[in-house]
């Protein structure tokens, strides 16, 4: 880890998205409630959550940050949902990484729940896609 002793404590805030493409019928089918197991944005938005506070973890290089504030939205597009995660906290290192983090768990997480809608013939997933995870904003100090 590079080593952040001697830096400052800072306002520090980034914002991510990304998105996963999903056929319109799976879309449909979490717009009427009728996922199996349950609400895919729900779930996605708490899993986000949950991601944010564990990067350390699971970003093995990543330092231990205290999260002061978390927004996470999931918006219905055509043929997509798209997550954004905004990370705030005071400290001496950004928070992109769990921004980041946020994104892609809470689309994995979507995939999981709809992967049975999503499926071919063969059980392959030819029109499902992550795509582009993305950092928006990074702001340092304000």
């Amino acid at each position: 880890m590079v080593d952040i002793t001697s830096k400052s404590l800072v306002y520090r805030k980034a914002t991510a998205t990304g998105s996963i493409r999903l056929k319109e019928s799976t879309l449909q089918a979490i717009r009427c409630g009728e996922i199996k197991k349950g609400d895919p944005l729900a779930t996605a938005r708490l899993a986000a959550i949950l991601a944010v506070k564990e990067t350390p973890r699971l970003i093995p290089l990543c330092h231990p940050i205290p999260i002061t504030g978390l927004v996470v939205g999931l918006e219905l597009e055509v043929m997509r949902i798209r997550a954004t995660v905004t990370v705030t906290s005071v400290g001496r290192t950004g928070v992109e990484m769990e921004a980041l983090t946020g994104v892609s768990v809470a689309l994995l997480n979507i995939w999981d729940m709809v992967k049975y809608l999503e499926k071919d013939e063969t059980g392959n997933y030819p029109e499902t896609e992550i795509e582009e995870i993305r950092v928006l904003e990074k702001v340092k100090g304000e």
